[in-house]
């Protein structure tokens, strides 16, 4: 007679932190089931539920997050001025007011052509639009209908890391992102590969 399998959770909660922990992206549940064997869907998401439980019934300063399609160890948001001082100066420099401008655009007009959003902005936005792709926060997503046939832009997974999201859907409504990103990017939600960070310093005074 067939008898089930024991899943011991503990060894998959630990295998599964282990895997997060050590990636530098966001792993998709397809990948954690790649990596461990027989185990379910079902299986990763409640060893993630009891991981995060564990980490905040022991006072930790993190949590797995869903984000841009896989899960990933972030730090909680009250602890983020500290890690920006500690990464003061290392981190790469933050995008221009013109090219967040544009990023906002494409985020919520996705699939948009660059003539669009020439006109949506009102000046050219060729350089922006290839300083987003070099930044792999915005892609190519076909092309649109009519004369010249223009190229469509999209938005990334990237893009979903570094506003901290797992959709779309969830970022703030136009107003609100547009008032985020005219602020300085300070408030975008702090992962613990810490990126798009300068002037921290004179912030950080303001603050005190």
């Amino acid at each position: 007679m067939d008898t089930e399998k024991v899943i011991d959770y503990t060894y998959i909660k630990q295998i599964i932190e282990a895997i997060i922990f050590a990636s530098d992206t966001p792993l998709t549940q397809n990948k954690i089931l790649g990596i461990i064997e027989d185990i379910k869907a079902d299986d990763v998401l409640k060893a993630i539920d009891q991981l995060n439980a564990d980490y905040e019934s022991t006072g930790r300063t993190f949590r797995i997050s869903k984000i841009g399609g896989g899960y990933q160890l972030v730090t909680l948001a009250e602890f983020s001025r500290y890690i920006k001082k500690m990464y003061r100066g290392k981190a790469k420099p933050r995008l221009s007011q013109a090219a967040l401008e544009a990023l906002a655009i494409v985020a919520f007009k996705q699939p948009i052509s660059r003539p669009d959003i020439d006109q949506i902005r009102g000046v050219n936005s060729d350089g922006v639009v290839k300083t987003l792709l070099e930044r792999n926060l915005v892609t190519i997503a076909g092309r649109a209908e009519g004369a010249g046939r223009p190229l469509l832009y999209g938005t990334t997974a990237e893009f979903l890391r570094y506003f901290g999201v797992n959709e779309i859907t969830d970022l703030p409504k136009p107003k609100e992102i547009d008032e985020l990103l005219s602020s300085g990017q300070e408030e975008l939600p702090l992962q613990i590969e810490v990126a798009e960070e300068e002037e921290v310093e004179t912030v950080d005074d303001q603050a005190e």
